[in-house]
């Protein structure tokens, strides 16, 4: 008996069209919350933080306030199991403008919606998902709705407010709104979040990801309460001891019972900014295309004008010159609409190989030398600190300035890959280290040219801290949890330059001090010896003991004088002939012993020499060393008589 033929249903064209809708935005990140960086508890909690206080500094610097910022977690439901998330709340209040009324929803319970993805201007935010993410993060984890508190206006009670979010609709739901005097004194906002979540301590944790903030924000003061201290004393106003310097007149980060302060070691906001439009470096056709099509200007002056930077009415004349044919010309009174695509790109490609000025740098708010170095003084305690600077660069159009900064010596640990500190926009990226062009742009330089150990593919070795920082108008990062630098060409070579640039004053640093530290042992031993020479000479000519002993001491002396270098009150090198290092604005010196007393492995982080590759040379060397200190030791045998 054949068997039946299946009764299954197909689908044709209608019935799947029918299936076929919209999806939200908040839909599709709370199904892909990974992407926004929630995608573990340990993880979550640091980027709701890191989302809070970047749009704090970002509000209180536009507002031209220095930021005063607290970040509070608190315990609520303690995880029952050592592998399992517990309940936390956290809360970030600043000192900023406020927010006014009816954008509050908007902010907080809305994805994709801001001030900052159109413009091109640094900025910490750029796409308007962060915060209204860290919500929404809470209220799947928890059902608990996000707590706003703001107050934009220091005469008039606080507003209150508690929603939630509708991911189908991607739509902010107003539970509670309310005004209040529960609120600090003058402007500012508050949010609290309960989610699930993980505290930690150590790399990846919401205080290294501050401490690092600190470093990179020096004008900012922030107050950590954790878990611990939040439970213990609550009420900051009950202990608030004074911020001390140390021995050496730094103001660092202090840990009091109650809470953890980085203080404010700068007065001085970064400059403002200012919006500006695209370079035409790196604008590819489509995008060229695009803009002739939707400008509202009538001539391509005023195009090139209104549209892009850096092209003068004397650059208009050279390239529409160098893409008009004998068919048909071009000037810059020529009609946008009169321009078809296959004009455009012989103006496109004439405009590319024009010669054009740099892209302005007001658009760019970068970090600075000595705001850098005084950044690094307070978070790292070494000896040595030095920073650079490169000029504005572009890549597709954008402007970017990379600055780079490191520290030597001191509490280092000498015998561990140096550490590298990442920033885009002053935020630290503290995930996808070795994604990120800028750990690469690291272990791409050579640091065994300025002294160092470098394994083969990897970081340096030794008691070392790499800062590097990239601001741009537009940081092009892997995914949009931010959190490592795409590989650019352009943005890979400018960081490598920068950090050559400090290595060039690392490397001479520890030169000088391997000199002085050579010098030091050969006063050693001159004095050790001179004084049994001094009593052979005048056993054999009658000369004065002390009076020759003196002299030996005196051309000893002179030979290691190096070794008496001396430091100012400022730890920069006391203006000598034994090089340039003092005079440079961009290096600090502190005060401290040799460089092998920094490190625990001794001389075994630094190289005394500069890398030979004839090994044929250095053989040579060493046996024309060694029969020296032969003849040596025999004359001074035959000296003293045996």
């Amino acid at each position: 008996m054949a068997k039946g033929k299946s009764s299954r249903s197909r689908a044709n064209a209608e019935t799947m069209a029918a299936k076929q809708r919209d999806i939200s935005v908040s839909e599709f990140f709370a199904k892909n919350r990974h992407l926004l960086g929630f995608d573990n508890p340990r993880k979550a909690l640091l980027t709701t933080v890191k989302e809070a206080v970047d749009n704090a500094l970002d509000a209180c610097e536009e507002a031209g306030i220095l930021p005063d910022i607290e970040v509070k977690i608190e315990e609520v439901t303690p995880p029952p199991a050592v592998s399992k998330p517990g309940r936390y709340r956290v809360t970030i209040t600043d000192n900023g403008p406020g927010i006014v009324r009816k954008q509050v929803e908007n902010i907080f319970g809305r994805l994709l919606y801001g001030s900052k993805f159109h413009r091109l201007k640094m900025s910490r935010g750029q796409q308007g998902i962060g915060i209204s993410a860290a919500g929404m993060y809470g209220l799947m984890t928890t059902g608990k709705p996000m707590v706003i508190t703001t107050r934009p206006h220091k005469n008039k009670p606080a507003h209150h407010l508690e929603l939630a979010m509708d991911t189908s609709k991607n739509k902010p739901e107003v539970t509670i709104d309310v005004e209040t005097d529960d609120f600090p004194e003058g402007t500012g906002t508050r949010v609290a979040i309960e989610m699930e979540a993980k505290f930690f301590r150590g790399k990846g944790s919401v205080e290294t990801y501050l401490e690092q903030t600190a470093i990179s924000n020096p004008h900012c003061s922030i107050t950590f309460i954790p878990p611990d201290k939040a439970n213990e004393n609550p009420d900051l106003a009950e202990a608030d001891p004074d911020i001390t310097a140390d021995d050496q007149g730094i103001v660092r980060t202090q840990e009091f019972s109650d809470r953890i302060v980085y203080p404010r070691t700068v007065d001085e906001l970064p400059p403002e900014t200012e919006e500006i439009k695209p370079h035409p470096y790196g604008v590819e056709l489509g995008t060229f295309l695009s803009k002739l099509k939707q400008t509202e200007e009538k001539q391509l002056t005023g195009f090139f004008k209104n549209e892009f930077c850096r092209v003068p009415p004397s650059v208009v004349a050279s390239v529409t010159k160098e893409a008009s044919t004998k068919s048909k010309s071009f000037s810059g009174s020529t009609w946008v609409k009169t321009i078809d695509s296959h004009d455009a790109e012989k103006i496109y490609k004439a405009l590319q190989e024009s010669k054009l000025r740099a892209p302005p740098t007001d658009c760019l708010s970068p970090i600075g030398v000595k705001t850098m170095l005084a950044g690094l003084l307070k978070g790292v305690k070494a000896e040595f600190y030095t920073a650079s600077t490169r000029k504005p660069a572009v890549y597709r159009g954008n402007p970017f300035q990379i600055e780079a900064a490191i520290a030597y010596g001191g509490d280092l640990p000498g015998d561990q890959q140096a550490r590298v500190i990442r920033y885009a926009n002053r935020v630290p990226l503290l995930y996808q280290q070795s994604a990120c062009s800028a750990f690469k742009s690291v272990v791409d330089t050579s640091w065994k040219n300025y002294g160092m150990q470098q394994p083969r593919g990897g970081a340096p070795v030794g008691p070392l801290v790499v800062m590097i920082h990239m601001a741009s108008v537009w940081v092009p990062f892997t995914s949009e949890s931010k959190e490592a630098i795409a590989d650019y060409d352009e943005i890979r070579k400018e960081m490598t330059l920068a950090l050559q640039e400090c290595g060039r004053k690392l490397g001479q640093y520890i030169r000088r001090r391997q000199r002085m530290k050579r010098d030091a042992q050969k006063r050693d031993v001159f004095e050790r010896y001179i004084g049994e020479i001094a009593k052979a000479c005048n056993h054999l000519t009658g000369v004065d003991t002390k009076d020759f002993y003196d002299k030996l001491l005196e051309q000893a002396k002179a030979r290691t004088e190096i070794a008496d270098a001396q430091l100012d009150d400022e730890g920069n090198f006391v203006k000598d002939e034994h090089g340039r290092l003092a005079k440079d604005d961009d290096v600090i010196i502190l005060d401290s012993k040799a460089v092998d007393d920094a490190s625990p492995e001794g001389d075994s982080t630094i190289s005394e020499t500069k890398p030979v590759t004839k090994k044929k040379r250095v053989t040579k060397k060493a046996s024309k060393k060694k029969r020296t200190t032969k003849k040596t030791t025999k004359s001074a045998s035959g000296l003293f008589g045996g």
